[in-house]
C-alpha cells in the first residue's frame, strides 16, 4: 500500500529528512530507504524507455542497446559484456532506458523535486519525493536473487552479482513477472554517481505500472507531496545546506545551473 504523506510547513519536512531507526545490533541509527524527487506531483512514475518508446518499448530496447555498445565500446572494452553495463552506462548518458533513478538522501531526493526547469512554475503546482524500502523490495524477489544477496550480506545487487542471476533481459523479465524488481548499486564510474548516493531499480517489462506494482506489493512506500507555496523555502534550504546543481552535477554545467538559479528575480 503507497502512504501519501503532505509536507506543508518545515517541521512536516524535518521529520522527513530524519527519518531514521534505532538498530539494536549497531547500536546506531540508520534507515533502508531510497528516495526519488519528481517537480510535479501529477507526474507518473515511468521509466525513459516507456516515454521514448512507448508501446513498443520490449521490441526497440535491444535495439537501443546494441547500438549505444557498438559505439560505447570504444571507451569501455567491457561493455560489450554485460547488458546490465550497458544500460547503467547508457542511463548516465541519457540513454532510454527501463532502470528508474533512485538516491539514498532524502537531500538529494529533495532537490530533484524543487529543482524546477522553469522557474516561474516553482509556485504553480507542488512536487513529491518518492519513499521505497530496500529490505521490503529485497522481500520479494525470486528465491535465487535472495540467496545471492544474503550472501554478500546485502539487501541491493552490483553489476556482478546481477550478471550471476540473470545474464539476459528475457530471463530477468521471466523471472520478475509484474511481482518484483531488482535494486541496483552502480558502479561509480565518475563523480555524479558518487554525488547523487545513486541507486537504480530495474524495472521488468511486465510491470506496466510501476505504482500498482508498488500500492499492491509493499508497506513501507510513502509518496511525500510538498505544497507549492513551500518550494522556493525548501529550494533555499537546500541551498544554504550545500545541495544544489554544483554538487549533484559536479562541473561547470552544475556550477553554471546553480549559478542562474542563484541570480533568478522572482
Amino acid at each position: 500500500m503507497i502512504k501519501e504523506i503532505t509536507i506543508s510547513d518545515l517541521d512536516a519536512l524535518a521529520a522527513f529528512i530524519t527519518e531514521q531507526e534505532y538498530r539494536e545490533d549497531l547500536d546506531r541509527y540508520r534507515n533502508s530507504y531510497l528516495y526519488r524527487g519528481m517537480p510535479n506531483s501529477s507526474f507518473k512514475m515511468e521509466t525513459s524507455l516507456h516515454r521514448n518508446c512507448k508501446h513498443l518499448q520490449k521490441q526497440l530496447e535491444p535495439a537501443i542497446l546494441e547500438n549505444f555498445a557498438k559505439y560505447a565500446v570504444i571507451g569501455d572494452p567491457t561493455i560489450a559484456e554485460s547488458v546490465w553495463r550497458q544500460m547503467i552506462l547508457g542511463q548516465h548518458y541519457g540513454l532510454p532506458t527501463r532502470l528508474l533513478d533512485w538516491t539514498h538522501s532524502a537531500l538529494v531526493g529533495l532537490h530533484f523535486a524543487t529543482a524546477e526547469d522553469n522557474m516561474l512554475l516553482m509556485e504553480e503546482h507542488d512536487c513529491m519525493v518518492w519513499r521505497i524500502d530496500m529490505g521490503e523490495m529485497q522481500s520479494l524477489l525470486p528465491e535465487r536473487y535472495q540467496e545471492i544477496v544474503n550472501r554478500k550480506q546485502s539487501t541491493i545487487f552490483s553489476v556482478d552479482m546481477l550478471q550471476e542471476a540473470a545474464d539476459s533481459l528475457a530471463e530477468y523479465d521471466s523471472d520478475m513477472g509484474d511481482d518484483a524488481m531488482v535494486i541496483i548499486e552502480p558502479p561509480s564510474i565518475n563523480q555524479r554517481i558518487v554525488n547523487q548516493y545513486s541507486f537504480f531499480s530495474l524495472v521488468p517489462m511486465q510491470m506496466v505500472d510501476i505504482e500498482d506494482f508498488l500500492d499492491r506489493k509493499t508497506e513501507n512506500t510513502v509518496k511525500y507531496v510538498i505544497k507549492a507555496n513551500l518550494r522556493w523555502r525548501v529550494r533555499d534550504m537546500l541551498d544554504q545546506l550545500n545541495m544544489s546543481e554544483r554538487i549533484v552535477y559536479p562541473g561547470l554545467d552544475g556550477l553554471s545551473k546553480w549559478i542562474a538559479r542563484h541570480y533568478y528575480v522572482k
